[in-house]
């Protein structure tokens, strides 16, 4: 039976989600399941909920505890695989420096998680850890795969990949959720019978086609989508569909920042036009710490406590892999010629074929050519941040903010530099000292 284990355990929510569908599945249902953190409440947490998940479904699974980087090394020693799910620094204080020194600067921000200056610092401060737990993968699990759920995406994964040997696959929600849900708010039927395609990069893929039994969907999807009348969650979407052709995968409040149109001091009444919720990932974060206070013994401390699979991709990538009963994914990996207009050393949101020899990207081909643009526009941010962990140089921090697209269109080239200067220093030793 296989080693999951799971970096950043103290997730419980999500460790219930992706742990809880292995001990849904009978191909990983008597796993060893290690799980690791740094924080000893929030990893007991964990484990309580999980075991008595475990016990409901017949107590299958192995279930340990590893606290604290002491004994990271144990926790993934014979792992066939390796769930990431950390946030260094946390809320308070990295999340909290992300938003609000950009803000003394006039850049306003929704997500700040994957690209932009919250984005950048965020991958900054977040390399070195995953690189360590490389490290150590190289010592004790060689040969285990990293599953990667932690952003910013194309990021940490490109770091895993350019600079360990470690097989590595970034994994994130948008893609298997996006035609369904769009589908469903526009008030269209979606059944098995709908066939999507969908690439480009993480957060920003694209649904190139659309289709029932043969049909194109997409008139259809645009005609309903010019018709949708009063403010809706959605509106930058169908915005960024009407102008470049095609409906990105990610939220409206993740895409208003990847570009440099939405969120403009110099015409504040398109936050308002297009439903811009400012500073959301901050109300977010305060809103599910007070949701965890109110629920956390209802879920932890469940003597009667099920799980029903959910539709995250890591179970049934294991599944695959164990089973070798193929499987299709959206997955972040290297490009490689998968998407020939887009750079070969970016990091790539692709289908992927998994089996019991592993994860196989598709060719995609050519993306046209106007989603290639956008999305060379923020990998430009994510390799020059990847170049910036590599090598240490702060100018190559610079060189990320100064290309990012929403960024480099509300400020000027000295406020960019001291903005950076000014986050830097803020973060002290949350980040690698830079030269």
């Amino acid at each position: 039976m296989p080693k999951i284990t799971f970096m950043g355990a103290g997730s419980t929510i999500f460790a219930k989600n992706v742990l809880g569908d292995s001990m849904m599945t009978p191909a990983l249902a008597e796993a060893t399941i290690a799980l690791y953190d740094i924080d000893a409440a929030r990893l007991q947490e964990s484990a309580t909920m999980l075991k008595n998940i475990n016990q409901n479904q017949g107590g299958k699974a192995r279930i340990e505890s590893y606290l604290g980087v002491e004994n990271r090394k144990q926790a993934l020693r014979g792992a066939q695989y390796v769930v990431n799910a950390i946030q260094v620094g946390g809320y308070d204080p990295c999340t909290i420096t992300d938003f609000e020194i950009p803000k003394k600067y006039g850049l306003r921000q929704t997500i700040a998680d994957t690209l932009g200056i919250g984005g950048i610092f965020r991958a900054l401060r977040t390399i070195p850890v995953m690189l360590d737990f490389a490290h150590d993968m190289e010592a004790v699990c060689p040969d285990a795969w990293f599953l990667n759920y932690t952003n910013p995406m194309a990021m940490l994964t490109g770091a895993m990949l350019t600079m360990t040997p470690i097989r590595t696959v970034g994994l994130c929600h948008s893609v298997q959720a996006c035609c369904k849900k769009l589908f469903a708010d526009l008030d269209i039927p979606y059944d098995e019978q709908v066939q999507w395609n969908i690439a480009g990069i993480n957060h920003q893929a694209w649904l190139l086609d659309v289709t029932r039994d043969g049909q194109d969907l997409y008139p259809l999807v645009k005609e309903k989508a010019a018709a949708r009348s009063g403010k809706h969650d959605d509106m930058v979407r169908y915005e960024i569909m009407k102008r470049f052709g095609y409906y990105v995968t990610e939220s409206s409040e993740h895409n208003s920042e990847y570009m440099p149109y939405f969120i403009k001091s110099k015409y504040p009444e398109l936050i308002e036009r297009f439903n811009i919720p400012l500073d959301e990932y901050p109300r977010r974060c305060v809103e599910q710490i007070d949701q965890w206070n109110r629920q956390r013994d209802a879920l932890v401390h469940n003597k009667q406590l099920t799980h029903e699979r959910s539709l995250e991709y890591a179970s049934y990538i294991m599944e695959a892999m164990e089973t070798n009963k193929p499987i299709k994914i959206g997955g972040n990996v290297l490009n490689h010629g998968l998407i020939p207009n887009l750079p070969t050393n970016a990091v790539v949101e692709v289908p992927c074929l998994v089996d019991k020899s592993g994860i196989c990207p598709t060719f995609v081909g050519v993306l046209p050519e106007q989603c290639a643009a956008m999305n060379r526009t923020n990998i430009n941010v994510q390799l020059l941040t990847l170049e910036a962990a590599r090598t240490g140089r702060r100018d190559y921090v610079y060189q990320a903010a100064l290309l990012d697209p929403h960024t480099a269109a509300e400020l000027s080239i000295d406020d960019i530099i001291a903005m950076c200067d000014d986050l830097i220093a803020a973060h002290g030793d949350w980040l690698p000292k830079l030269r």
